[in-house]
């Protein structure tokens, strides 16, 4: 099985973009070219920038905040493997992890911010112990590819 999760990146970086274009459209119409005049249904040029500029940090930094990562998983072959980068705002480096089904020694989960950031640890049996690896955060993923992920893990994960 094999998954990534680039619709819901590709919809974040929309919105973004479109968000960024009303915001530069309205400070242009309004403070360049004053063809917006104010107040308009009550609300001063200040309230209306201000509205809009916090509308546009939330977007922007909303899935900073929340560690949105683009994720690759496959499990076929010999190999569970996870490529991902963080997709706010500046992209990350770009991660991956390959990880033998034999060695695969279990996962993690973690959970933050009430349960909005999520997370998943991976360990594998290596010939001094155990390594644990960083996290994978699994924030952006979809109920559907949470659940097959855990699914396919879970196949994987010696059992206790």
């Amino acid at each position: 099985m094999t998954f990534d999760n680039s619709k819901t990146i590709i919809n974040v970086r929309i919105k973004l973009f479109i968000t960024t274009v009303i915001l530069l459209a309205y400070v242009a119409l309004t403070y360049v070219a004053k063809l917006i005049k104010f107040p308009v249904l009550g609300i001063s040029d200040t309230a209306c920038t201000v509205v809009l500029v916090a509308i546009w940090l939330i977007i922007a930094f909303f899935p900073l905040i929340l560690n949105y990562q683009f994720v690759f998983f496959s499990d076929e072959g010999e190999k569970l493997v996870f490529r991902y980068f963080i997709s706010g705002i500046v992209s990350g480096k770009k991660n991956s992890v390959e990880i033998n089904k034999r060695t695969f020694a279990g996962y993690k989960t973690e959970s933050r911010f009430f349960g909005l950031v999520k997370s998943i640890i991976l360990f594998q049996q290596m010939g001094q112990g155990v390594a644990k690896y960083p996290p994978v955060y699994i924030s952006a993923l979809t109920k559907e590819q949470k659940s097959k992920l855990f699914f396919s893990l879970n196949t994987f994960a010696p059992k206790a």
